[in-house]
């Protein structure tokens, strides 16, 4: 019955989004298009997605073990919250979780769209041709509803993608992939990224729309502003709680190791920061604008890349584009995507590219433009180093690899740039910036740098690139502070008191100074990157109960070995005191552990970490006898600047949301280098 009602809801997204398509598209040609005759069609497919996903969580939450998907990633022992999670644990839920998020945003967007707005509606058409490729593929290659038709050895044997018929239920179910089912992030961490990657389509229906419309305005950039500001917060976040999940479950004792997964959330994000900043100064001066199109476009089509990449099995093996079904389908949508976008662009591209040119490279545009290219440059370099060793392998058989050495040394000197373009950027004036005003602008910067270079040095860091990363992330927060308070007093000086100028500045301009807050994050981040990467410690120590062991400036102390049994799974761990480096006195105790699941039998080490404002304890198994264990020893410095800096960068894009739209005529219109600088 839910499976039925299931792949009922489907089809009504599909044909509504048909119907949406064909709608909009014949509204949009009238004089003055009816957004409201749209109304029938954007709920159908709100309907269908909500329907669908609800459906898809009540046959879990039951056990209705005589639906596949339910059978082969959930089993009656599954804790609750991994079984609301299993909804989009596999490729069927996750296409749904992407349908449902589709669809709202498709609801959310229409309720924008007025009498007359044929931009908008033209959108609509768009957003309205992806979600046919999503929910078709959820009707036929992907169906989350197909049933079990046959159950050998306790297990779903057979499937029928129609769920017409008989149906058979297993006893019980597999159970979710132990490492999905190790950490509550799983339940938080992929919606976050599906929203950032589904809400990129907004902005990308607007672009397609005015390319269509041959409009040179900066109307779709207005409109969209928010939207692209949500998804990338969404895709941040999401980006920050996956490095967290790595660091906190896989017992390596790293959060990025710049694989193909990872990568794939990376890129659309390093094309939609790009296109971020760029987008700002079209607003600001029309220009860039053939420049956003090509980044808009790129990030859509990344974000499709990404599930490509993920979804259809080319990550463990590049023949297993043969053998998979769904892996070829979103080629063949990669590729409309690709070759339709950009071949629309190039017959715009004469129309719509903006005439005025930077008056000077030294300038607010400049340096923005710079930030642009390297976040560009950035993602050129990860998708080369992703897809280097697999287009090897297809065309010549060998196994080669493209591992964290060649990604650091791309990304080190980037990161440098990026700081330096960031420091003086974020302050520069618009238009020409002369040498006079950057050096009263970034002077403080440059002396905050400066002294924070010279207190890491006394304090030991013998790595050059560690000082260098801290200077340079002195000066753009000094930059910054500097820049905020300059402002700050002259609103004071305009009558406002002290408290009353501290928020006006920050109130009047939300865009600007949510984009500094995040570039604040974003110096936290890279001092936590540079620090943890070059200046950890690593050891493996063995030890018995009632031993220690010295590491750095801890004392590591064997206390006792424990066991429990947990749903799923049995539970083997110790318990290690962590002291001062004299052994006398026990700081905290923690407890790392090895998780079996005997369902599959697998065994997960998990770690336990002990985060101080020096560093971080990183403790896991590395293995585990009568006699005692052999313990993996890691200490990070600065460890928790990264997820502090991750989400202040979260919070400044949270803040940017709250800036004022502008007229297009108002927002084409330079101000002089006086007025309030913004973003």
């Amino acid at each position: 019955m839910i499976a039925a009602a299931g792949y009922l809801s489907i089809l009504v997204a599909l044909i509504s989004s048909l119907a949406l398509v064909v709608e909009a598209i014949r509204h949009s040609r009238t004089s003055e298009p009816e957004p409201a005759r749209l109304r029938i069609p954007v709920f159908g497919l709100a309907l269908g997605g909500v329907a669908a996903f609800m459906l898809l969580e009540i046959a879990i939450l039951t056990h209705d073990f005589s639906i596949a998907y339910v059978a082969k990633n959930t089993a009656l022992g599954t804790p609750f919250v991994f079984l609301l999670a299993a909804a989009w644990a596999a490729l069927e839920g996750s296409v749904v979780l992407w349908g449902l998020m589709l669809a709202v945003f498709t609801w959310l967007v229409w309720r924008t769209v007025k009498t007359g707005d044929g931009l908008g509606v033209l959108a609509l058409a768009v957003m309205g041709a992806v979600s046919v490729f999503w929910f078709g593929l959820m009707a036929t290659a992907a169906n989350p509803f197909a049933i079990c038709t046959e159950v050998a050895n306790g297990f779903c044997s057979a499937t029928s993608s129609l769920p017409i018929g008989a149906a058979v239920a297993p006893t019980d179910g597999v159970g979710p992939n132990p490492l999905l089912a190790n950490h509550i992030l799983m339940a938080v961490h992929p919606p976050l990224l599906y929203v950032g990657y589904v809400g990129f389509t907004v902005p990308f229906a607007f672009a397609i729309s005015a390319l269509i419309r041959s409009e040179r305005s900066t109307a779709w950039l207005e409109r969209t502003h928010r939207w692209s500001l949500i998804a990338w917060v969404f895709l941040t976040a999401g980006i920050l709680l996956g490095a967290w999940w790595s660091y906190e479950v896989l017992g390596w004792g790293g959060y990025w190791a710049w694989d193909p997964v990872e990568n794939a959330a990376l890129l659309p994000w390093a094309a939609g920061t790009a296109f971020i900043h760029s987008a700002i100064v079209q607003r600001r001066r029309s220009m860039l604008q053939a420049w956003n199109y090509v980044l808009v476009i790129t990030t859509f089509t990344l974000t499709i890349f990404g599930t490509f990449l993920t979804r259809s099995g080319v990550i463990s093996s590049v023949h297993a584009f043969s053998l998979s079904v769904v892996g070829p389908v979103l080629l063949i949508f990669l590729g409309v995507i690709v070759f339709g976008s950009f071949g629309l662009f190039a017959v715009r591209a004469s129309t719509v590219s903006s005439s005025p040119r930077l008056d000077s490279l030294v300038s607010r545009e400049g340096f923005i433009l710079l930030n642009s290219l390297l976040m560009t440059l950035f993602g050129f370099t990860i998708m080369f180093g992703t897809m280097y060793p697999l287009l090897v392998e297809a065309f010549t058989g060998r196994e080669v690899s493209v591992g964290r050495p060649f990604f650091d040394r791309v990304a080190v000197p980037i990161a440098f740039l990026l700081l330096v373009a960031i420091g003086v950027g974020s302050t520069a004036p618009w238009r020409v910036a002369t040498g006079k005003v950057l050096w009263q602008r970034t002077r403080v910067g440059l002396s905050v740098g400066s002294v924070v270079a010279a207190l890491a040095v006394l304090a030991g860091i013998g790595s050059v690139s560690v000082v260098a990363i801290m200077g340079l992330a002195g000066f753009v927060i000094g930059n910054i502070v500097a820049f905020y308070l300059h402002q700050t007093a002259r609103a004071h000086g305009g009558g406002k008191s002290w408290p009353s100028a501290l928020m006006s500045t920050v109130r009047n301009d939300m865009g600007f100074w949510g984009g500094q807050v995040a570039h604040v994050g974003l110096a936290f981040v890279a001092v936590a990157i540079a620090t943890t990467s070059v200046l950890a410690i690593r050891t493996e120590v063995p030890l018995t109960v009632g031993q220690t062991a010295v590491v750095d400036d801890y004392c590591i102390g064997y206390v006792e070995p424990f066991t429990r049994t947990e749903p799923e799974r049995n539970v083997q761990g110790v318990r290690v005191a962590i002291l001062d480096r004299s052994c006398s006195d026990t700081r905290v105790v923690l407890e790392p552990r090895l998780h079996e699941y005997p369902k599959f039998g697998q065994v997960i080490a998990t770690p336990q970490v002990w985060t101080t404002w020096i560093d971080d304890v990183y403790l896991t198994i590395a293995a585990m006898d009568d006699n005692g264990i052999r313990l993996k020893v890691m200490i990070f410095p600065l460890q928790w600047l990264l997820w502090v800096g991750g989400l202040t960068i979260v919070a400044g894009g949270v803040l940017a949301l709250g800036r004022r739209s502008r007229k297009p005529s108002q927002a084409s219109r330079p101000r002089d280098e006086q007025e309030r600088a913004d973003v």
